[in-house]
Order: structure tokens, then sequence, then C-alpha cells
């Protein structure tokens, strides 16, 4: 249901709690206590059938009882009582609920009996086994937290109330608010991809921090993160990194934990920033609850002490982050204000001695450097002065956490004395930290999120969807190998499929008998070189592991020699069965680097792509990256560069650089076909030689799943949806012909000349307002689609490939609604595009099971509403702006 009655939770007018008690200690009464106390202006009404009054206030023995209709129910009843409670919420007319109450599960059947209570009514539920729900703005503190929180603008979803609780505490000591925080307990129902969601358009929340031990509904989870992230930084802590830790969140959470690196991959796809510990949690959030994020963060560090400043560099420097560059005036007005003795750059060591004054002038010094856009200011304890006295100085220039407008982030190293200096900064608003790694950390969050949306970007070259692929050819193999019981193809079978897809393949001859081999090198030796002997089994996966392959054959007597190999596997593995043997070339390529590149499932996030350093040794090296498909050349180019190997593939010494794009085509194409192909198991090219000349795949493994074979594409097991090339098609409209389809990355380009050709009214008309132009942001924003919730089409003339027109959909979460847009080219009107357009969107809708459409559109543009009425849209005029009509069509 996603955000559908989530409004009734998070922007509640009344409250009813559900087990209100006056007995010391008990849950019920903790709650009641924080609903009460936190000052909550709604409604509040107390239930429990033991009491006719708790703490002054009538209490009703049931919920018909109550006298009106609550937005919110707080539930910390036992937990048989909960199915029925919800029932008759529902009845009443509530439409959302907090289940405070652990032990509904799927054991004793509890789980299921709450949620098909709820179901008729739509009655949505966080929890259940959660600590609660606190709103700060709202003054609704409707959990069991030890303490209330203050209002802020970062919102909290954590899987962990003792995280919640831990964070509510650390928030309080350093002066950190909330917008949200959010225990999401056992996500029965309200699950962490629908508070992003809600989130993502909250205007009071400025940035999200989770605590996420799983990731149910992944497709779902990276369409939300993906939104949220493009609008704010979101910011994680997933626990899992080892296998042994992800076992104990599982059982937390009774539910499995996707392997690290691929939860890394996605979180990383989705643009969310992901920190390793609580520590680092805690320090993001009071980083964004301080400043806002920048594009540049240039840092200029001054200290009283070297090693502080030269460690915070280090950190700096593996943080990707930049070192300002001090001006020549800054660098006069420090020499005039400093000792001879100080550093003379950036960072600036004022000295061990420095007085609250060295410090002062200096911190203004930098602070005024137009090349500085943050300060960091360190104080390590001597005997030679206060560093209460340094923390007032540099806190009397602060304005909330600024000087000149730039961020201070602050470092008092030390026990005792500095944690009273850190308090005098506290008191400024300038965030202060204990370690110098700490504050480095804490400054890249100003600029990580800037970066991650830089990376997402990112505009693709080609797409591998341009490029030839046979997928008939490659099914008719897959159907072989299924229609005899087999789930691994032969190697032969493997490298005709790759091969199928642009993969360049060496020339494999398939030998039945020892004699056969013995011919076919005869053959091929003729043309020079040497050869590759290897076993043929439909049973055996890696030959390698049992002696199936032998290397340079250079003799028909050799190759035949090489054939005993099945003397060897037969007292090995008697129970495989060898079907006969490969004889190809050699490919000698000295200078090539040996790769892997292949698709595993992961059994929460589906299909991945993995990369890395291949050959026999590619276990031990564990050279290896993991991406989600589907991948474009960006994507597959950041795959590369996320290996060590792939910084050996850009050449080094005498070794030329690798053929970068060969590779890109390779991954792009392994991509499409765990697309095309929900059968694909999984796939191995081990080794892929890669050298300046392009690359060959020297041996392939794929398994499929025989059962799946009948489901067609695209894979609906891909936690991101791929691009809908299905919905393609050409329009014919006097003598010009268009090609309509959906909106790629790369169409950023065509943007520019097409509102060359748009004029000033009809951007009016299209965007409600007058728009001059739109930034380069703006124009990636518009091309770049999770295709999920959102979708564009283009109309590009299929002779000249200029953009004529263009459709745009955006549905909410719960796909009932779905606004729409359409502007074709000015010259270009009166054709019948914008009906054409129009059409296509109508039916993607309808496919997709959309159930309304509707557009917002002014009341003079009487060409659109011409068109909306003869395709059966019904229009009416909007409440809230009166020169605006409402366009509906109930599909």
């Amino acid at each position: 249901m996603s955000i559908r009655n989530l409004e009734h939770a998070f922007h509640p007018k009344s409250v009813a709690l559900i087990g209100a008690s006056d007995s010391a200690g008990s849950v019920g009464r903790i709650v009641m206590r924080n609903i009460v106390d936190g000052g909550f202006e709604g409604e509040i009404w107390m239930v429990n059938p033991k009491y006719n009054t708790v703490d002054g206030r009538v209490c009703f023995h049931s919920v018909q009882d109550i006298p009106g209709v609550p937005d919110l129910a707080v539930i910390v009843t036992p937990p048989e009582t909960v199915p029925d409670l919800i029932r008759h919420l529902g009845e009443k007319g509530t439409r959302a609920a907090v289940v405070i109450t652990a032990g509904l599960d799927d054991a004793n059947g509890l789980r299921q009996k709450m949620l098909d209570a709820a179901r008729p009514y739509m009655l949505r539920i966080l929890g259940p086994n959660t600590v609660g729900l606190v709103l700060p703005h709202a003054k609704l503190n409707a959990s069991f937290a030890h303490l209330d929180a203050k209002p802020g603008e970062i919102a909290l979803l954590s899987q962990s109330g003792a995280i919640v609780t831990s964070l509510i505490d650390w928030a309080a000591d350093n002066q950190i608010g909330f917008s949200h925080i959010v225990s999401l307990g056992d996500m029965a129902d309200v699950d962490v991809a629908d508070c992003l969601d809600i989130l993502a358009g909250d205007a009071g929340t400025k940035a999200i921090v989770m605590y996420l031990e799983s990731i149910p509904h992944p497709r779902k989870f990276m369409s939300a993160a993906r939104a949220a992230a493009r609008l704010k930084p979101v910011i994680v802590v997933k626990p899992g990194r080892h296998s042994e830790a992800a076992k104990a969140a599982a059982t937390h959470t009774g539910a499995l934990s996707g392997a690290d690196r691929v939860a890394d991959a996605a979180l990383h796809r989705a643009g969310v920033l992901r920190v390793r510990g609580l520590a680092e949690l805690f320090d993001a959030t009071e980083t964004l609850a301080r400043f806002p994020v920048q594009e540049r963060v240039r840092v200029g560090i001054v200290t009283n002490g070297g090693g502080a400043g030269v460690l915070a560099v280090d950190q700096l420097m593996d943080n990707k982050g930049e070192l300002a560059a001090l001006s020549t005036s800054t660098m006069a007005c420090l020499n005039q204000c400093l000792p001879q003795s100080w550093s003379h750059a950036n960072p600036v060591d004022i000295v061990g001695d420095a007085p609250p004054e060295r410090f002062k002038a200096a911190v203004e010094a930098v602070a005024a450097d137009p090349g500085v856009d943050v300060i960091l200011v360190f104080n390590c304890p001597t005997g030679l002065a206060s560093p209460i006295d340094a923390a007032s100085a540099v806190a009397s220039l602060s304005n909330s956490g600024k000087i000149r407008g730039k961020p201070v982030f602050a470092c008092w190293l030390g026990e005792r004395v500095a944690r009273e200096g850190r308090s005098v900064l506290l008191d400024a608003g300038i965030a202060s930290y204990e370690t110098p790694a700490a504050a480095a950390n804490a400054i890249s969050y100003l600029s990580d999120w800037s970066n991650a949306q830089r990376a997402l970007m990112r505009v693709p070259g080609s797409r591998h969807d341009d490029k030839c692929s046979d997928r008939e050819a490659v099914y008719k193999l897959f159907h072989r190998a299924a229609s005899e019981g087999r789930r691994l193809l032969t190697e032969p079978e493997a490298k005709a499929a790759i091969a199928a897809y642009g993969i360049p393949v060496p020339m494999t001859h398939v030998a039945k008998s020892v004699e056969e081999v013995e011919r076919k090198a005869e053959e091929l030796l003729s043309k020079g070189g040497k050869l590759v002997v290897k076993l043929l089994s439909k049973s055996l996966t890696h030959k390698s592991d049992v002696g199936g392959v032998v290397l340079d054959v250079a003799t028909p007597g050799a190759a035949r020699e090489a054939a005993a190999i099945v003397t060897r596997v037969s007292k090995m593995r008697p129970d495989a069965h060898v079907d006969g043997f490969t004889v190809q070339p050699m490919i000698m390529r000295k200078q090539a680097q040996e790769l892997i590149l292949g698709t595993s499932q992961d059994p929460v996030f589906g299909p991945v792509v993995l990369f890395g350093a291949g050959g026999t040794g590619v276990e031990f090296f564990d050279d290896t990256a993991v991406s989600l498909p589907p991948l474009d050349d960006v994507l597959a180019g950041d795959l590369i560069d996320g290996t060590r190997i792939g910084r050996l593939l850009a050449g080094f010494r005498d070794r030329r650089a690798a053929h970068r794009a060969s590779i890109i085509d390779a991954i792009t194409a392994v991509s499409q076909m765990v697309i095309d192909f929900p059968c694909l198991v999984s796939m191995d090219i081990n080794p892929l030689l890669a050298d300046a000349d392009g690359i060959v795949a020297l041996d392939a493994r794929i398994e499929i799943n025989p059962d799946a074979l009948k489901r067609s594409g695209p894979n609906p097991d891909l936690a991101i949806r791929p691009y809908p090339s299905s919905w393609q098609k050409d329009v014919s409209l006097g003598e010009a012909i268009y090609h309509v389809r959906p909106i790629r990355p790369e169409d950023v380009n065509l943007y520019p000349p097409f509102l060359v050709n748009v004029s000033q009214h009809d951007l009016r008309l299209r965007f409600l307002s007058p728009r001059q132009a739109f930034s380069d942001d703006a124009l990636r924003r518009l091309t770049q689609l999770d295709y999920d919730r959102d979708m564009a089409f283009v109309a590009l003339d299929k002779e000249s490939g200029e953009l004529a027109g263009i459709a745009r959909l955006s549905s909410d979460p719960d796909r009932e609604i779905a606004e729409y847009a359409v502007l074709v080219r000015t010259d270009l009107q009166g054709r019948g595009l914008g009906w054409q357009l129009l059409l296509q969107l109508i039916n993607f809708a309808k496919a997709e099971g959309i159930r309304q459409m509707e557009g917002l559109i002014l009341s003079d543009n009487k060409i659109m509403l011409k068109m909306c009425r003869e395709f059966g849209f019904t229009i009416s005029r909007d409440a809230s702006d009166r020169s605006v009509m409402r366009a509906t069509l109930d599909l």
C-alpha cells in the first residue's frame, strides 16, 4: 500500500492510547506520560477496560466507547488482543496504528490475523514490537523512550529500538532536534520504503538517517530510496558487513540480510550514503542537523598541534576531500598575527603556546579566505594555554555555528578541561568532535551527498540495447539444455551464448573421441600457433580443478596425449559423465590481464553483476566488485574502477592501457542477458583476457533454472527496473515519421535545441508559470528516471533524430494517481503528435495498473483542454487556483 493513509500517523490530530495504565513501571503508563507530558495539542483518549480514570483523565472501556475517531491509535495491550482491537479501530474509522506490543509473529499466527483485520479498512500499522513514534513538531511522543526529543529537521528511521533510544539520549546532550523518529519494529505493514516515500516530500525534513538490519521488498526500497536521495541526504548504518553479524541481525529481525557487498552496491546505486557504525551515524546526524550540504568543501585547518592537523588531512584525503589553498593575502595576514615559527601552510599550525587571541586571529583570517568553504579548528591540551579560553575565543566569532557564513567544526582533544571547552563550543552552535578523524569524517558528510548526486547524474555515452544481440539464439541454447534436464550449459554452449551478445570468444571445435581430437588438432595447427585441449562434460563445472585443461599443445600427437585427461578425471570424479573434448587455438596475449565477469543471484536484491581480477586464483585474490543491473556504460565504468585491477587496466610502465570500451561492452552485454533471461541463475566468464587490442573470453560457465525458461523478460527479479524497450513505436503524421520511445539519460543532449524551438508561451502553458531557463542539473533530472514510478516518452524525428515532443507521467507510490504533462515543439504543433503522445501515456498507465491520470492545465490552454475532452477526461476548476483546470481520466 505504500504511503496510503500514512498521513494519519505522521500528522495526527487526535490520538487514542489503548492499554493506558496507572500501574507504576508499566509500558502503558510510560507511553501515557510521554504523550501527556509532551504537550500534544490534539484530543487524547485513554482506553483500558480496567480503569474509569487514568492519571485523572477519563478512561474508556473499549474502542467503541471513544467519543470521536482517533487519527492514530497506540496499542500496548497483550498480543492476543491486538487483532480484535485493530478490527474495532478500522470499523470506527481510524486509519493508522502504532503497535508497540511484541509477540505477534508467524509462529502464533497473530501477525497475520492483525494484518487481516486491518486490510478491509486500509488501516496502516507501524510495528509490532516497536519503541513507538515521536513527532517533535507535533509535540507527540507516542513511545516508551526515556527522553523526549527536540524539534529539528532530521528524520530517524530505525529497525532497532535500542538505536532509537540511544540516538534520542545522544541528541539531548548535543542539542540536536528531529522532525520524525520512527521505530520500525517488525515492519509487518509499514516498512522503511513507505517511510522514505512520505519523508521525501516532507518540507520539514532536510535529511534522513536510518539504521537498517534488513531490506524487505528490494525494488520498492530502491525506488523509494532513489526518489528520496535525489531530494535530500539519506544516510544509513546497515550492520552485517561480516557473515556472523548478518546472522545476528537476521535472528533479531526475522529476515535475511543480503550479502554485504551487494547491499553496499545497492545503497550506492540509490544515492544513499552508508556509514560504518553508530558513532559515524551520530556525527553525520550532527553535521546535517547544523549545516546544509555544499557543492564544494575546501577545508581550512587551524591547530595548535601539528600532529592533529596531519591526522585530519590524512582522513580528509581518505574521504576524497579537498584541502584549501590559502590565498596570498591570507598568508600575509597570518604572517602578521602569528609567530615566525607557524607552519606557513594549511594546516595553519599556530604553535602550542597559542593564547586565545592567536586562535581568534588565525581563525578569522582563514574564514575570510574566499578559497575556504569550511573551517576546522583543533586544540591540543598544553600547560601553556587554557583550552576553555581558546574555545571562548573561537565561540565569540560564531553565528549559529558559522563564521563569515562558513561552517565551523572543532576538535578539543583530551578530557577534563577539554570537555568544558567542548561545552563552550556547543553552546555557540559549533559542532565538536573527540578525534581528528571523526571531525574530518563529519566534514565529508557536507559534500558526500553532492558528490553522490553528481555520480548519479552522469550521462552515459551509449547503451547496450543499441548493440546487436541474438536473444533467439541464446533461448534455443537454453531450451536445449532444459529439454535434456540440464541446469549447466557445456562450455561450447556457454561461449556461443555470450558470443550472441557480442562478447568475443575463440573458435571452439568439439571432438567426440581421442582420434577426432588428433584430427582437429592437425587441422588447426596447420594454421600456426598452439592449442588448448579441454574436457567436455555436462556434469563438471570447473574443469581446471580436476586437471581437465591442457595448455601449450604444439603437435597432433600432444593433442592426443592431452585427451588422456579422461583417465585422470574418471579416477578423481567417477560420477562425472564425459561427453568428449574441445579443441581451440591457444590465445597468446602476453600483456593481457585475466579478468572475471559474471552474474549471480543475491537472496535479497536478486541478480547482480560481478567484475574483477580473474584466473584460477580468483577466490584467493578476492579483487572483485558487484553492481545491480541494469548497467549502462557509466555504471560499467564504475564497476571497473571499483577494483584494484581496474588501475592496472589503465596501463602502467611499458604496458599499454587495456581497451576499456570493449570491457564496458562486455559488462553491459552480461547486464542485458540478465534482463532478457529470468532463467539465468549464474554466469562465469573466466578468464576474460583484456589488453590494448580488446577482449576475448577463454572460458565460460552458465547455469539456468529450467523451470523459469518460460518467464519472459524483462527480468522481474531485478531490484531496479530496466529500460522498458518494448514501449517503442513509429508514428506517421503526414510526411513525417516519428519514433516514440521511453526517454534515456543521454537524451539530455537533445533538450537544448528542442527548447530553442519552444516558445515562452508554450513553456508557460506546460509549467503553469513563465520559465526562462533550465539548469544542466534540471535537464539531467528530467532525463534520468527509474521507470518504476516515473515515465517519459520522447518523439524523435525519424530522419533527423531531433526531439519533437515529450510526454511525462509521474505516479504516486500507491499507483492510485499519476500526473501527466505533454509538450510539443511549437513549430510542429497541429500535426497530431500531442495526441499520439497522450495516447501512449494512457496505454502505459493502463498497463501499469494506475487507476487515474490527472493533469493540471491553465484555463487558457484551449488546445490541451480540447484534446482532454476528446479522450474522455473530466474537466473541473482547481479549488486552490481558479486559473488552473484539473483534468482527470479514470483508467
